[in-house]
């Protein structure tokens, strides 16, 4: 056995809802991947892509209402919609026109702010999605650290979407020798991608999620949502504000 496969692995973790997020923190010394793929995190990734100079979350409306009263242009939704006004939601479709190119906005949502505000303590929080899949490995694999993929879920509960993006994760970073202490929820998670990678619009078709935002008309944005590699960019949490690691 070689060195790096010996006292070096990271161990891979997966955090299947927020409930757990205290039992998984045992260190700070390790890197957070928050993820919500209906639709928190994809729109965060679809924002930088777009142009945006930075995003600072917020958990709660109150925190939003706040930075709007200072002249933020600020996203809000609850419930997968669109909160009465505010200057947008959490839809990735809603950056297509580069409309914030250069701004540094602010975003509170039902579940993935809630996260990032969760883990904001760790060596590093980065937002993952299906839309930076790649990027978002290879920059697992430089941090060199413990990996926490930490599921936002829906409300505290399990979700199908978030958990198979984390099973997508710990797969391809546990073909680097680094990266192969994964846990029985990482063993989970990746089983439970295989079964689905090959059509995952099919799998989440009676996922509460998914259904939920179809009856709202929302289906462009669960396909762009499960759409790989659409972007380089790894969204990474500076201080308080989310910032792109192309800087």
């Amino acid at each position: 056995m070689s060195e790096e496969s010996s006292g070096n692995t990271k161990k891979v973790e997966v955090i299947l809802s927020p409930a757990l997020f205290p039992a998984y923190f045992e260190s700070k010394d390790c890197t957070v991947v928050v993820i919500d793929i209906f639709r928190a995190t994809s729109a965060i990734c679809a924002a930088f892509e777009s142009g945006v100079e930075g995003l600072i979350p917020v958990a709660t409306l109150e925190e939003a209402i706040d930075y709007k009263s200072k002249g933020y242009l600020v996203g809000a939704e609850r419930n997968a919609e669109v909160v009465p006004g505010f200057d947008f939601g959490n839809s990735p479709l809603g950056f297509k026109d580069g409309q914030f190119k250069g701004e540094t906005i602010v975003l509170t949502t039902t579940n993935g702010t809630k996260a990032i505000e969760m883990a904001k303590s760790a060596a590093k929080v980065i937002v993952g999605a299906f839309t930076n899949l790649s990027a978002l490995c290879d920059y697992i694999e430089k941090e060199d650290k413990d990996v926490l993929l930490f599921c936002a879920g829906w409300k505290d509960r399990f979700n199908l979407e978030d958990t198979l993006f984390a099973g997508a994760v710990a797969q391809k970073i546990s073909q680097n020798l680094r990266f192969q202490n994964l846990s029985d929820s990482s063993i989970a998670a990746i089983n439970m991608y295989n079964g689905a990678k090959d059509d995952m619009y099919k799998f989440l078709g009676e996922s509460s999620h998914r259904k939920r935002l179809s009856r709202l008309n929302m289906e462009e944005d669960v396909i762009y949502c499960l759409t790989l590699d659409q972007s380089n960019i790894v969204p990474v949490l500076d201080g308080n504000v989310i910032v792109s690691d192309k800087k």
